[in-house]
C-alpha cells in the first residue's frame, strides 16, 4: 500500500476523493469493503452485536488469523466496534456503528444478487470453460 506525504494528504482533502487515483485512500477503502470476508462479517453483524465464536462459527471456511484481521481492519476504519466485558474469560462482542449499518445495505444487495445469479454465472463458466477446451484452427 503506497504511502502519501503529508503535503500529498493535504492537496488529496483539497481535491476531494478520486477511487480512480492510485493514491486515493478512496481506493483502499474499495479494496477493503470488496474483500469477500468484510462482505460476510458485515451482513453477519446486520442482526445485531456478535462474539468472535459465533462469527467463526457462521463464516464457514474462514481462518481465526483472517476473521481477527478482518475484524481488526474494520474497526479501525470505524465500521464496528469491539467491546471487551470482563469476565472468565472475557466475552468480546463486535457490532456495527452507524458507519458499518450504512454500508449494510449494500452488502446485503451484493450478497443476495450473488445467491440469486449463481445459476447463470455457472453456466456462463461452463460455456466459458467449453470455449476454452475447444482448439481453433
Amino acid at each position: 500500500m503506497a504511502t502519501m506525504t503529508a503535503a500529498q494528504r493535504r492537496a488529496a482533502e483539497r481535491a476531494g476523493f478520486d477511487a480512480y487515483l492510485a493514491e486515493c485512500p478512496a481506493r483502499q477503502l474499495l479494496d477493503r469493503i470488496g474483500d469477500k470476508w468484510v462482505s460476510l462479517v458485515v451482513n453477519a453483524l446486520a442482526d445485531g452485536p456478535q462474539r468472535y465464536s459465533d462469527l467463526r462459527r457462521r463464516l464457514a471456511g474462514v481462518s481465526e488469523k483472517m476473521l481477527t484481521q478482518t475484524l481488526r481492519a474494520l474497526e479501525r476504519d470505524g465500521l464496528l466496534t469491539r467491546t471487551v466485558t470482563p469476565s472468565v474469560p472475557a466475552r468480546v462482542d463486535y457490532a456495527l456503528t452507524p458507519l458499518g449499518a450504512g454500508l449494510l445495505p449494500l452488502m446485503r444487495s451484493i450478497k443476495t444478487w450473488a445467491e440469486q445469479n449463481m445459476p447463470e454465472v455457472l453456466a456462463a463458466r461452463d460455456a466459458y470453460d467449453t470455449r476454452q477446451a475447444t482448439p481453433t484452427g
